[in-house]
């Protein structure tokens, strides 16, 4: 498999804007650059598994991919946070 430029650069595109997205609703500020991107991008490889398993076909498209992705990286987060916890978000000590 091949991936030209353009391919690599709208993969990271949809990673970045996805992750950012994710972070954004899911009640934290993001990750950073490089934390969004990692977000998004394995929030998208989850999208593209998971959607069609429910039967959910997007489309095909740049915004289709962004939307996918954005669903996949919010799962992904869910998942984080059921695992470690919680993240991300604001933690109040009271006294």
């Amino acid at each position: 498999m091949h991936l030209s430029n353009e391919s690599l650069l709208v993969i990271l595109f949809v990673g970045i804007v996805a992750g950012w997205l994710a972070g954004r609703v899911m009640d934290g500020g993001g990750f950073g650059l490089i934390g969004d991107l990692v977000v998004g991008l394995v929030g998208a490889f989850i999208g593209n598994w998971l959607l069609p398993q429910l039967g959910i076909h997007l489309g095909v498209g740049l915004v289709a991919a962004i939307i996918n992705a954005f669903i996949g990286a919010v799962v992904l987060l869910l998942i984080l946070r059921l695992i470690g916890g919680g993240f991300g978000g604001r933690r109040r000590w009271s006294v």
